[in-house]
């Protein structure tokens, strides 16, 4: 079992920039792929990225590539999205979560645990 917990959620203006963390419980993190997904108003949740274990190999969507970046610490148990260049169409809840699969997967069916997520507003 892991729990997660987000946090560095905020208001922000457009073109700044935020860094959000993702603490797990347990001492078995290393073992997890993490990813972070978003979900806006009105919308379905979304990925935004994900790291994998072992390799830290990194993958994103389209629409933040060159914009976030998906680090880890595993003495921390904490995972990072750092995020630059914000839009106000990144304006969304965002949510990290563990995954036992060694893949860099997208689909939130591979991914077995889930935090609570913290709200990113962007202003224009």
């Amino acid at each position: 079992q892991v729990q997660l917990d987000e946090s560095g959620g905020g208001l922000v203006q457009a073109g700044g920039s935020l860094r959000l963390s993702c603490s797990a419980s347990g001492r078995t993190f290393s073992r997890y792929s993490m990813g972070w997904f978003r979900q806006a108003p009105g919308k379905e949740r979304e990925f935004v990225g994900v790291i994998r274990r072992s390799d830290d190999r990194t993958y994103y969507a389209d629409s933040v590539k060159g914009r976030f970046t998906i680090s880890r610490d595993n003495a921390k148990n904490t995972v990072y999205l750092l995020m630059n260049s914000l839009k106000p169409e990144d304006t969304a809840v965002y949510y990290c979560a563990a995954s036992n699969a060694y893949s860099l997967s997208y689909s939130e069916n591979e991914y077995d645990y889930w935090g609570q997520g913290t709200q990113v507003t962007v202003s224009s």
